[in-house]
């Protein structure tokens, strides 16, 4: 058994990553596994060295501890363009060069994670790729290459359940996926997210409920490059005292204040629900 916890340098951890983070490491312990940290560290425009050292100091101070070396997607580059040329040889993608309001304005709808791409530019080829374009998953033709679409495992906190992808659900509620990033060339996590699960043989994958939505994206890249699917727990989210789940983007309180107002890893785990001793 083999879990791991992914952060984003792009700030500092708050409460809901230290429930997430011992979840996690909890996870591991009662199913007799590890737990690995990883460093998803491809938006190079927010990533930072200072927020890298401040998620090991939190996770130490946790008391957490993790397999070396730790394994930073922005050291991976090489290895997530070789699969994007795979996808590509294959005529599962293409360029993009739509921006935000270009998409709102073609009359894109809102689905389960965010607007759905309308397909401007799926006509496009490879061969038409500029510099500056996204790359786009083109699931049309990706579904007519798989046939039946592989179904995942949710753990949760009860028995077992199997969902089974629909394909009308991928193509209505999520559409074409962004695999590298339009202007800044950054691989997405789509794509680096689950190469990083097969190339580290991840068979457990511990994430907030947030995440869920992307899941058959993960899994359809699974089934097409050949790579395992993992079993899926997405726990609850921390939320604030209005029911709004904690964010970076929102400034939530970050750990180390917490330490540095004199509190101990016992009263984290107390203000997030989780029991003192492991399990």
């Amino acid at each position: 058994m083999r879990t791991r916890f992914a952060p984003s340098p792009t700030g500092p951890l708050h409460l809901g990553h230290a429930f997430s983070a011992l979840t996690v490491w909890d996870v591991a312990k009662k199913l007799g596994g590890t737990a690995l940290l990883r460093i998803e560290d491809t938006d190079r425009a927010r990533a930072r060295p200072a927020f890298e050292q401040g998620i090991f100091n939190d996770l130490a101070w946790l008391g957490l501890q993790w397999p070396t070396p730790v394994r930073r997607q922005s050291d991976q580059i090489a290895d997530y363009e070789t699969a994007l040329t795979t996808l590509a040889t294959r005529g599962l993608l293409y360029p993009c060069s739509c921006s935000r309001r270009e998409i709102l304005d073609a009359g894109a709808i809102a689905g389960a994670e965010g607007l759905v791409y309308p397909g401007t530019c799926r006509h496009r080829t490879m061969a038409d790729a500029q510099q500056g374009d996204a790359l786009r998953l083109n699931l049309a033709a990706c579904l007519a290459e798989t046939g039946a679409l592989r179904s995942f495992t949710e753990l949760g906190r009860g028995q077992p359940v199997i969902h089974e992808i629909s394909p009308d659900w991928l193509l209505g509620q999520l559409g074409d996926p962004v695999l590298k990033r339009k202007d800044s060339g950054d691989i997405a996590y789509h794509l680096a997210c689950p190469y990083d699960d097969a190339h580290q043989e991840i068979t457990h994958v511990v994430r907030g409920v947030d995440l869920w939505g992307l899941t058959p994206y993960q899994v359809l890249l699974q089934q097409l490059m050949g790579w395992n699917t993992p079993q899926y727990w997405h726990h609850e989210l921390i939320t604030d005292a209005s029911g709004k789940r904690l964010a970076k983007i929102d400034k939530s309180k970050a750990l180390s204040k917490y330490r540095a107002e004199g509190a101990s890893p016992a009263d984290i785990r107390a203000m997030i629900g989780l029991p003192i001793s492991s399990c």
